[in-house]
């Protein structure tokens, strides 16, 4: 089992529901998110292209944050999922500096944060809040080992790119383009 994420970023309008829907079923404080959308714009006028991204941890398989945490409190759980345990956490700031995809925050109290693909849902059968949340449909989720997974398929249909993979981290964050 490994999990991924795709994001369509032809449907994606940037409308950030899925960042608030984060934040309200994670707890996120204030000024704070684990996720985050990415308007990119590309070309030469006239001939310029907008896309949309919804970001956030990339949920790699050669996790850097992984390799530098000093107390073992990021870890990667079954299926893939990096995670960080809050109360192993000395909040050093190790695993921030490590990520090239800047998806970790120091909590305000006192340890490092960042996307869980919504575990916490998904072992009980539900997808993760921003996948249920957003309006264009333009999230899936699921397992990439399962080729009936719509994930699986949606990687397996279209085009797509990962972020920084000259990085070696392997990430589960597929953009669909």
């Amino acid at each position: 089992m490994r999990y991924a994420m795709a994001i369509d970023t032809k449907k994606c309008v940037g409308c950030s529901d899925c960042v608030v829907a984060c934040q309200k079923e994670n707890n996120v404080p204030d000024g704070f998110c684990r996720e985050w959308v990415v308007e990119s714009v590309s070309g030469t006028y006239p001939s310029l292209e907008l896309e949309y991204r919804s970001e956030r941890c990339h949920h790699c398989d050669n996790s850097p944050c992984v390799r530098c945490c000093p107390t073992g409190a990021s870890h990667i759980e079954e299926g893939g999922v990096v995670l960080v345990t809050h109360d192993k956490c000395i909040g050093c700031g190790a695993c921030v500096a490590s990520c090239p995809y800047d998806s970790r925050y120091p909590h305000p109290d006192g340890y490092i944060d960042k996307c869980t693909f919504c575990i916490h849902k998904v072992r009980k059968g539900e997808q993760p809040a921003c996948v249920e949340v957003c309006p264009t449909n333009c999230l899936y989720f699921g397992d990439l080992d399962d080729p009936n997974s719509e994930v699986s398929r949606k990687v397996k249909e279209r085009k797509y790119k990962r972020l920084k993979t000259e990085a070696g981290t392997d990430p589960q964050l597929y953009f669909l383009i």
